[in-house]
């Protein structure tokens, strides 16, 4: 059963969360911004209108997140006295203290993430390293472990371009992950994640380490204005390779992008190549190559303003082989995050998705200064 300790200690966190988030000035904002609405011409500017929804949403949604921690403190509260006057069960109220304090958590947590780009969606790319059939397979294997964390967080996914290993696995793949603060909590999987197991692929048994490398950038919406030349653009179309039926072979549906790329701050020039099979629509798929290309160009500007930050770069590995993040080591049932030190024996439950651990303890160790 939980202590009277425990009891206020919910209270002080609900309290915390009023302050930090300023929900008083919230619910007076969600009231102004509402009556922007209210004008007769609002929906004859339908992109400035789409704009302005979204930022009622967004406000609401910290409201709405709030009183769901507020109303379960209560609740909390009230059974804590239940249990006390005989009236309920210890267990009963064990477990809905447990529930407040994920309510809590979860809030906590996504209030670190304040950077413009957080509540973005991602862009999730996926390279096999050296080893051919044996790292192919450890991409597919990330692959699906960041599905299973995606569909159990009610994110919206797409697969915009998938190359299939020579025997098995994936050499590489590109996710689209749609929703709220998607790239806040995925940021922190941009690296190099290593695998050590005995191989299914080795005849002697023998213990093997592979790697793959994780790549996220935000993927950006409409809202934010990216600069793209048309004359620095060109396009090939090809036939789309791999399952999904006759027609998938006989069209060409697929495109790719090429953009000639020269960095403003450096000089540097280089091809930016993005292959998107998404859909058999091939003006579809050249939509989906843009938005890419769109992300892409956000992220190399937001790179550029987290390079100054020496402060945080000098905490943060280098996307490089030898510097991994991460290590997934089977036989010995362990999941070691190399840059926090959060590591489990869940191996299992790693696989399928359950991340939340890892991207709490990145968040709790390098949010505060990233918002610097």
């Amino acid at each position: 059963m939980i202590t009277q300790e425990q009891l206020k200690e919910t209270a002080e966190r609900r309290d915390a969360l009023a302050r930090y988030l300023d929900i008083d000035s919230k619910r007076i904002e969600v009231e102004e911004e509402e009556l922007r609405t209210h004008v007769p011409d609002f929906w004859e500017h339908p992109k400035e209108a789409q704009a302005q929804m979204k930022k009622i949403k967004d406000l609401q949604a910290w409201i709405d997140g709030y009183e769901d921690v507020a109303d379960a403190v209560e609740e909390l509260t009230i059974a804590f006295e239940f249990v006390k006057d005989g009236e309920m069960e210890e267990q009963e109220l064990d477990a809905i203290y447990a529930s407040v304090i994920d309510k809590i958590e979860r809030l906590e947590l996504r209030n670190m993430l304040r950077r413009e780009e957080d509540k973005l969606g991602v862009v999730l790319k996926i390279n096999s390293g050296a080893g051919g059939t044996e790292s192919q397979d450890w991409a597919q294997m990330l692959m699906r472990m960041y599905l299973r964390w995606c569909e159990a967080h009610g994110y919206k996914t797409s697969i915009a371009n998938l190359l299939e290993g020579d025997e098995a696995g994936i050499k590489s793949c590109t996710i689209n992950v749609e929703g709220d603060f998607a790239y806040g909590y995925l940021k922190s999987e941009n690296g190099v994640h290593r695998l050590v197991r005995v191989s299914p692929y080795n005849a002697q048994g023998k213990r093997m380490t592979s790697f793959a490398s994780v790549f996220v950038t935000p993927l950006v919406d409409d809202t934010i204005e990216v600069r793209v030349d048309p004359a620095l653009l060109s396009w090939d179309t090809f036939r789309s390779g791999g399952a999904g039926g006759q027609n998938v072979n006989k069209v060409e549906s697929g495109v790719r992008l090429r953009y000639q790329f020269t960095d403003p701050y450096t000089g540097e020039k280089e091809e930016i190549l993005i292959e998107n099979t998404e859909t058999r629509d091939q003006p579809k798929n050249k939509e989906n190559a843009m938005r890419q290309l769109r992300s892409i160009l956000y992220d190399k500007e937001l790179q550029h303003r987290l390079q100054e930050q020496a402060k945080i770069e000098a905490g943060k590995m280098k996307i490089e082989w030898g510097s991994q993040i991460r290590s997934y080591v089977f036989d010995d049932r362990r999941v070691k995050d190399h840059r926090t030190g959060h590591q489990t024996s869940d191996v299992g439950g790693v696989m399928d998705g359950d991340l939340d651990g890892f991207i709490k303890a990145y968040l709790m160790e390098f949010a505060a200064t990233d918002q610097q």
